[in-house]
């Protein structure tokens, strides 16, 4: 990574890592090695939104993930992300979501909050772009029973998918820390078109699932040889990483790809962690 992108990637992984607590202006000018004037002015111009800006968007959605997904009381939720009042959270997130914490809890919508997290998206993407050192290994990957949780459509409804299979998990004791979570990744939702996109979400099982009224199904990820490498970090860079695998690792090799889809495998959860403290394995299946 140049000397330049690499001053700003240490500051948006120091504001990651220490979040929660109150961010020293002066420290994060120390990071850039620019003054305090021209550190406002090219963080802006590289990270496409003022750095504060940034702040409040990683906070936002670490809350709103808290919110879908866990049941931590709102007050709580509130001061773990750095707010001193629930009514100043409250006034945040309306701003950000269109709703209120415990609207948006009651029934997730991410419409409003996509357009304004697109900057940040954009700049994960950069970040990760200008990285080169991906570590490839080659892995027989051994068959695992999975119970699984389809999602077929609109990829921006995917939270309400997520949030059945959370709730089916609960109900039947397999939480992450006793069964293992993958991802099967069938489509591109940058290329896909919504009404056609597929996803499924799955938890490895020792014997097989009955009916239920979650319309969780068993399945099977096969024993076969793998491509993989760990990705550490948020999942708004991780194209980038399944763009790697399939261009120019893929054309480097003298591998083809088997007839299966790309799968993740979820070792470290946001928001328990950090975004930047995620571990993802990303497995390309071959022949």
């Amino acid at each position: 990574m140049s000397s330049y992108p690499a001053r700003f990637y240490k500051v948006i992984e120091y504001i990651e890592d220490n979040l929660p607590d109150e961010l020293d202006i002066e420290t994060l000018c120390q990071l850039a090695n620019l003054s305090r004037y021209h550190f406002h002015r090219q963080c802006s111009a590289f990270f496409g939104l003022p750095v504060m800006s940034l702040v409040k968007l990683l906070k936002l959605k670490r809350a709103a993930f808290q919110l879908a997904y866990r049941e931590h009381k709102i007050i709580d939720i509130a001061l773990s992300n750095g707010y001193a009042s629930h009514e100043g959270f409250s006034r945040a997130f309306r701003k950000h979501f269109g709703l209120n914490p415990a609207e948006f809890r009651k029934s997730p919508d991410w419409t409003l909050w996509q357009s304004q997290y697109d900057p940040l998206l954009k700049l994960r993407k950069k970040l990760m772009q200008d990285r080169s050192d991906f570590n490839v290994e080659i892995v027989d990957f051994p068959e695992i029973p999975v119970a699984v949780a389809e999602h077929r459509g609109d990829p921006g409804q995917l939270g309400k998918t997520i949030a059945k299979f959370i709730q089916w998990r609960k109900e039947n004791k397999l939480p992450p820390t006793k069964s293992r979570t993958f991802n099967l990744v069938y489509d591109d939702p940058q290329t896909t078109p919504p009404q056609d996109y597929r996803f499924d979400l799955c938890c490895a099982i020792t014997s097989p699932i009955t009916d239920n009224a979650h319309g969780i199904g068993n399945s099977v990820i096969p024993a076969g040889k793998c491509a993989v490498i760990r990705h550490i970090g948020s999942d708004d860079a991780i194209s980038e990483v399944v763009n790697y695998l399939y261009t120019q690792w893929l054309s480097d090799s003298d591998y083809e790809i088997r007839d299966y889809p790309l799968f993740f495998e979820r070792v470290s959860f946001f928001p328990e962690v950090q975004e930047s403290e995620m571990i993802t394995d990303v497995y390309l299946p071959l022949r």
